[in-house]
């Protein structure tokens, strides 16, 4: 009787789901998980059974800071604390090889590769389209300069004041910027003043000295007061807090200083986190990017600031996306279970994928999003895996798109290490160090020798500076015990 009722819930679930996979909207979940708390999807097992939740809902998130502090933790002889790892951050650290979309939306990318034990890892990738920066819309940026005690650590503020100047250098006609200094209180240094005028900006960028306590609070809510007096609609507007995020003065949690600044961050002014500094607050900075439509990024040293100032963050100042979020429906008859990798603090609810109230990832033009999910499958069948659907605003009209790809069984590769590009190689080899720094424990399918060995050999395939560093820091952290 049990296998009976068992072949009944596999063959409904299955029908669903084949009727919902053609043209249109992707499938819908065929049975809903327990109600979220407080609008947000409720915590649960790694691994989730695909007959009472097939269907996994979350954020996009182009965040690297987690990774970024990790590198100089390590670096520096000692280990980032498991709390401040965060997978997919290890994840998107890496570039990928996706083809770009020939419009302003999103390509989605699926592929996977079977593990030994009937499991196999899944890769959704997800791709806008690159833009020449000196074809992107003017920039309003006001940028929030943490002054406090905490940033006089060698170096670190000298280090905020370069990348300013180089920045300004690098700005286009129409591009104007603010500056707002913060210590026990907030002063605006600069109003909204045009780049033309680099000098000026330059001297107020050399002003920039150290005193007192991190009132981030008072910062954060200056820097959004001046963005909104300036905010420009034909423009990209966007707070840049530079900061160590170590608050001490005023409020100091993130949740009450973005009801600060709510009223303004939902006028359609992003932000860009910027962690600085061997002592980090890192749940402060992620939580203020995730909660105020932005991004969080750390560097340590010139040379990370100048890539991150000069070669990223000019061409990105344009928007491809508002509220990002990805879907993925797993056919039951053919995946027992799933576990995503990372993400856990941007999950969603299944039913908030299409509530465009709900907040979800701001994209830039030619980033990339990569999941990567652990599935149990069921026997030798083939057929459809899963669906990938990604849902987006139009960042100026706020019109809602959708993407949809399958991935069918034939798409899984028979052996992760021989079978799949480079690049899925490094996302792997980038998660499961992540998930031993976390956990002391591999993903399925790697071993300590192949996180020894192989990034090096990937370094020299891919000739990309990224994976021979993290090469070196494996083999840093392995010699850290």
């Amino acid at each position: 009787m049990r296998a009976r009722l068992y072949a009944l819930v596999l063959a409904i679930s299955l029908l669903l789901l084949a009727a919902c996979g053609g043209a249109g909207e992707p499938p819908s979940p065929v049975q809903r998980p327990p109600d979220p708390v407080a609008g947000a999807a409720e915590e649960a097992p790694a691994q989730r059974d695909t007959l009472r939740e097939q269907v996994s809902t979350f954020a996009l998130d182009v965040d690297t800071a987690s990774y970024g502090y990790a590198r100089r933790t390590i670096l520096e002889g000692r280990l980032p604390e498991p709390e401040q790892v965060r997978v997919e951050e290890f994840i998107n650290a890496f570039r990928q090889d996706y083809e770009q979309p020939a419009d302003n939306g999103f390509a989605v990318h699926t592929d996977g590769a079977r593990l030994p034990g009937g499991e196999a890892l899944i890769r959704i990738g997800l791709q806008t389209r690159a833009t020449d920066s000196s074809a992107r819309r003017p920039a309003s940026l006001t940028f929030v300069v943490d002054v406090s005690g905490s940033m006089r650590e060698s170096g670190r503020l000298d280090l905020v004041r370069d990348s300013l100047r180089t920045l300004v250098d690098q700005l286009l006609p129409g591009d104007q910027v603010a500056i707002v200094a913060f210590s026990e209180t907030a002063r605006l240094l600069i109003p909204m003043t045009p780049v033309s005028e680099r000098q000026t900006l330059h001297g107020a960028i050399d002003d920039l000295q150290v005193a007192g306590s991190t009132n981030l609070e008072d910062g954060l809510v200056t820097g959004y007061q001046e963005a909104s007096r300036a905010f420009r609609s034909v423009a990209t507007n966007r707070v840049i807090l530079l900061s160590d995020g170590l608050a001490n003065t005023g409020s100091t949690s993130w949740q009450t200083i973005l009801d600060r600044v709510a009223e303004h961050a939902a006028k359609q002014i992003t932000l860009l986190s910027v962690g600085v500094g061997r002592d980090y607050g890192d749940e402060l900075m992620e939580q203020l990017a995730d909660n105020g439509d932005g991004a969080a990024i750390y560097v340590s040293t010139l040379d990370e600031a100048r890539k991150a100032f000069v070669d990223q963050l000019p061409a990105t100042l344009d928007l491809r996306a508002r509220d990002a979020k990805a879907q993925v429906v797993f056919n039951p008859g053919l995946v027992e279970s799933y576990h995503l990798l990372g993400y856990e603090n941007r999950a969603l609810a299944p039913e908030e994928f299409r509530d465009d109230s709900r907040d979800g990832g701001e994209i830039g033009p030619g980033h990339s999003v990569t999941a990567l999910y652990r599935v149990r499958l069921r026997g030798d069948a083939g057929g459809q895996l899963a669906t990938a659907t990604v849902r987006w605003q139009d960042p100026d009209t706020r019109r809602p798109s959708e993407v949809t790809q399958s991935l069918d069984t034939s798409a899984l590769a028979p052996d992760l290490w021989t079978s799949t590009s480079p690049r899925f190689q490094i996302a792997v080899l980038a998660a499961s160090f992540a998930e031993y720094l976390r956990t002391r424990e591999l993903i399925p399918g790697v071993t300590l020798d192949d996180l020894a060995s192989r990034p090096t050999r990937l370094a020299t395939t891919t000739e990309d500076p990224a994976v021979a560093e993290l090469a070196d820091l494996i083999t840093r952290t392995r010699a850290l015990g």
